[in-house]
């Protein structure tokens, strides 16, 4: 008698484990199922997104990384840019903050939307910049009237100069910007702006990784010996610049004022000890070299 009532037991104790098993497996099956289902589905409330089908057609959004400066003090930089009709979706101050040894830096607008920093503008056969691009707005004076009519130009500091760095080296590789689409708010808008202006250091960025330059041994090769103040092209300049991406330059051979206008702001970024707007040929030399690095594809 008493050793069926072992049997008895030992056999319940069996089927409370195969049960339990069999309990934790169908548990297992259905976490797994729900995590597959979570991954693929998006549940908007009303209607359910399935992500299983991407498309190979497409690319990223954002094309182009666009560098200001407010002419304007810290407190009325983030007045502006908050407050009023322009924004930008970054904002680095004069001399930023410091948190745990790093630099903060201020976020305006969120990258997946559009900020209102580059106006009417152009770059390389695309229009509307504001739609396609992230914009740092810097504080930073600007320039000055000197006695002379000449412009006295305010220069970046280190502290901001590396925060731009590491904010702009982060944007580009999350956004796989070109180098050659990382520009100054004069390259897309030349009749109408000077920033970054003539201080900005765009070979040290380039050095880093961040932007283009051209490279000495081609320009040299297009200068071919001349003096670099001596008389270039006009129209071979205008050709170059039209096809590296300062779309609304004329095409005449003629140096007139919007010409000259828009090889300063050439020069503002490319050749910053003159920047005079003179067709010379160093900013002939420099403009084909850019073209041949970037432009041949």
């Amino acid at each position: 008698m008493h050793q069926h009532v072992v049997i008895q037991k030992a056999s319940s104790l069996k089927k409370i484990l195969r049960l339990g098993f069999l309990s934790l497996s169908l548990t297992s099956l259905i976490s797994c199922s729900t995590h597959n289902t979570s991954s693929q589905y998006t549940d908007r409330g009303r209607y359910i997104v399935d992500h299983s089908f991407p498309s190979q057609s497409q690319n990223e959004r954002v094309r182009f990384l666009i560098m200001h400066y407010t002419a304007l003090d810290d407190a009325a930089s983030l007045k502006a840019l908050t407050k009023g009709n322009v924004s930008a979706h970054y904002l680095v101050n004069s001399l930023p903050e410091m948190r745990d040894y790093k630099p903060v830096i201020l976020q305006l607008v969120p990258e997946e939307k559009r900020a209102w920093h580059a106006g009417i503008s152009s770059w390389n056969g695309r229009g509307n910049i504001n739609d396609t691009s992230i914009g740092i707005e810097i504080v930073n004076p600007g320039f000055t009237q000197g006695m002379l009519g000449d412009k006295i130009w305010y220069p970046f500091n280190d502290k901001q100069m590396d925060a731009i760095a590491l904010l702009a080296k982060d944007i580009i590789v999350r956004n796989k910007i070109d180098p050659d689409n990382v520009l100054g708010h004069s390259d897309i808008a030349p009749l109408r702006k000077q920033d970054p202006g003539r201080l900005f250091p765009w070979k040290k960025l380039a050095l880093m990784g961040i932007g283009a330059w051209p490279d000495d041994s081609t320009v040299n090769k297009y200068l071919a010996g001349r003096d670099k103040y001596s008389p270039g092209d006009v129209l071979e300049i205008q050709k170059s610049l039209k096809k590296y991406g300062y779309d609304k330059i004329p095409q005449s051979g003629v140096l007139d004022e919007e010409t000259r206008t828009t090889i300063s702001a050439f020069q503002m970024h490319f050749r910053q000890d003159d920047i005079a707007g003179n067709a010379d040929a160093e900013t002939e030399a420099i403009a084909k070299a850019l073209v041949e690095k970037y432009r041949q594809s």
